[in-house]
């Protein structure tokens, strides 16, 4: 007797159109199918692979220089992908030598004022979520930003969610912009997330933030992705604010699809 003659159906399972959570996955006895157990399996190997794969550098530096922006490497006080796991504070804060790039860049900056907008790109918990969405997601906002002075994007390695503030203060920036791996999920490894902070500063903390979480196809589109950020953008330069005192008051988007 196979596995087939005793699988128990979910009444659930026509709700399973509508998710990718692991809903209606059915018994054989006691126990999931095992084609549901192998899945489990793979999406928990697939999520791994996200948090520890390295981002390439240099590849991503091409792919976003191609978009016709100033790209910037930079990493944060982390000596390696296993420090940056342990260390969560290190990913916050730049290295010694970043430090010293952008200072130069901020000495150039002075004489043409004061940026309204820096963007990082930073790998985060999954490197495959910048990998597949950063590019997509730039393309889509950049023309966005027209009329706004926007400064070189930093590509930032190790990086977390408070490396931005930094980099925002040390260019000058009235407002920053991150787009970062997020912790991949089971179903969902290749998630990205962009924070957004007014008037960075060291030290800034996360109610201060604005959050677009889960660009991806299957989430979010980079496309409607961007037209969120760029109604939060400028409503927080319009308004020198962000974080919890600024409500996303836009009006409900078309759908995704």
């Amino acid at each position: 007797m196979n596995e087939m003659s005793f699988r128990t159906e979910d009444p659930w399972r026509p709700l399973k159109r509508y998710t990718n959570a692991r809903i209606a996955l059915g018994r054989a006895g006691s126990s999931l199918p095992t084609k549901e157990v192998l899945s489990l399996s793979l999406a928990h190997a697939r999520a791994r692979d996200a948090v520890l794969r390295e981002l390439d550098l240099y590849g991503m530096g091409r792919t976003l220089s191609s978009l016709g922006i100033d790209v910037v490497p930079v990493t944060s006080a982390c000596r390696d992908k296993e420090e940056y796991l342990q260390r969560p504070d290190l990913g916050r804060r730049l290295s010694e030598g970043s430090r010293e790039t952008l200072g130069v860049l901020a000495g150039a900056r002075t004489a043409n004022g004061d940026f309204d907008i820096v963007l990082i790109v930073a790998d985060g918990l999954s490197s495959l979520a910048v990998e597949r969405q950063a590019k997509p997601f730039l393309e889509a906002y950049l023309p966005l930003a027209a009329g706004l002075k926007v400064g070189p994007l930093c590509l930032a390695n190790y990086g977390r969610v408070a490396l931005s503030d930094e980099i925002g203060s040390i260019l000058g920036s009235r407002l920053v912009v991150i787009l970062i791996g997020e912790r991949p999920g089971l179903s969902s490894p290749d998630s990205l997330g962009a924070y957004l902070t007014f008037a960075p500063r060291v030290g800034t903390t996360d109610e201060r933030r604005n959050c677009i979480s889960n660009i991806r196809p299957e989430g979010l589109s980079p496309a409607k992705a961007a037209v969120k950020l760029d109604y939060l953008v400028r409503e927080s330069l319009a308004r020198s604010m962000s974080g919890i005192s600024l409500k996303d008051e836009q009006r409900e988007m078309l759908p995704d699809r």
